[in-house]
C-alpha cells in the first residue's frame, strides 16, 4: 500500500475547519448586526464574509487536490471521497482523519444553514422597506424589470391595493 504521510492532509483540514469557524462567526455576527438594524456594520460584514468564502473555497479545493492525487496514487479513481479513502490509512490515523471530516462537515452545515437565515432577513427587510416606501409615497415605487429588459411596474402588497381602490 503506497501511503502519502497524512499531515499535509490533517493541516489542509484544519485551514478548513478554521475557515468555516471563521465564516461561521462572521454570520453570527452579522445576524446580531441585522437584528440591531446596524446597516453600515452589515455591510462591512458581508463584505468580510465574502473574503472569507473566497478563502475557505481556496482550501477546500487544496484539500481536494491532495485527496485527488492521493487516490490516484493508490489507484482509486481521482473523484474518490475522503470517507472512501480512509481505509487506505493506517488504524492509528483514520481516527482523526474521520474526526476532522465529521468536525468539517457539521460546520458546513451551519455555515449553510446560518447563511440561509441571514439571507431571509435581508430579504425580509429589504421587502419591508419597499413597502414601506410605496406606502408612504406611491409615485416613489421603485422600478422593476420585466425578463425582456424593459422597466415594469412594480407589483408589491402596495402597488397591488392601490390599483384594488
Amino acid at each position: 500500500m503506497n501511503v502519502l504521510p497524512f499531515v499535509p492532509l490533517v493541516e489542509l483540514l484544519r485551514s478548513e475547519l478554521s475557515a468555516y469557524g471563521g465564516l461561521l462567526a462572521l454570520f453570527d455576527q452579522q445576524q446580531a448586526l441585522l437584528w440591531s438594524r446596524e446597516v453600515q456594520a452589515v455591510a462591512e460584514t458581508s463584505i468580510e464574509i465574502e473574503s472569507l468564502a473566497s478563502e475557505s473555497a481556496r482550501h477546500r479545493e487544496a484539500r481536494e487536490l491532495w485527496v485527488s492525487r492521493f487516490a490516484v496514487k493508490n489507484s482509486r479513481p481521482a473523484d474518490s471521497s475522503l470517507r472512501q479513502l480512509l481505509p487506505l490509512f493506517p488504524e492509528d490515523q483514520r481516527a482523526l482523519l474521520d474526526a476532522l471530516i465529521v468536525e468539517v462537515n457539521h460546520l458546513i452545515h451551519r455555515v449553510r444553514r446560518r447563511a440561509r437565515q441571514n439571507h431571509s432577513l435581508l430579504a425580509r427587510a429589504v421587502e419591508l422597506h419597499r413597502e414601506a416606501i410605496a406606502t408612504l409615497h406611491p409615485a416613489a415605487r421603485p422600478r422593476t424589470y420585466a425578463a425582456s429588459g424593459r422597466v415594469g411596474a412594480f407589483t408589491g402588497p402596495a402597488a397591488a391595493l392601490s390599483a384594488t381602490g
